[in-house]
């Protein structure tokens, strides 16, 4: 990584206003509803927290831990839950908010099983939507920001396994 130079794609400024913006909006939409927050884990657990203190209604927060990439910059295609729902969601609005969606099998595998666990509603909420990668038919509910076919790196995204700390989004460039 010597060679390379980052090219930041979203800046921390750009992030903390759209996630602010995003938990007002959720906010709304889940007035009077008994809100669950499912994370992923890891990727999404920097905009998780973020996003959860702009969340004024009050909020039940879990996380499970799934792998479909190990150290590798393309999905494998087959998802792995590590570590499961930790709390009963029977009857919870279930919010799932990961990090990115590119292929969409994680979130529609993630969707499915958390439906199959008794929750009311299921809906997914994303830092980033990688449209152009999509392998199944699946869209964000709620999405902070759209980015072309890139490897991104920074904010929760990790290369290997570092970067994660990164307070903005960046891919790398020669």
């Amino acid at each position: 990584m010597d060679n390379k130079m980052k090219n930041i794609l979203i800046s921390e400024e750009q992030i903390k206003e759209k996630i602010t913006s995003l938990g007002a909006v959720i906010s709304k939409d889940y007035e009077n509803k008994k809100l669950y927050v499912l994370s992923l884990l890891r990727g999404s657990f920097i905009f998780t927290a973020d996003l959860v203190r702009c969340i004024e209604v009050p909020t039940k927060i879990g996380f499970m831990t799934t792998s479909s990439y190990g150290h590798n910059e393309e999905s494998a295609g087959i998802v792995k839950v590590l570590n499961d729902v930790p709390d009963n969601i029977e009857g919870y609005d279930v919010l799932i908010v990961d990090d990115i969606v590119d292929t969409g099998i994680t979130m529609s595998f993630i969707k499915d099983h958390v439906t199959k666990l008794g929750a009311a509603s299921v809906n997914c909420c994303v830092l980033l939507d990688k449209p152009d990668r999509r392998t199944v038919d699946i869209v964000p509910d709620y999405c902070c920001f759209k980015i072309p076919d890139l490897f991104v790196i920074g904010y929760g995204l990790n290369f290997g396994d570092y970067y994660r700390n990164i307070p903005y989004i960046f891919n790398w460039k020669e």
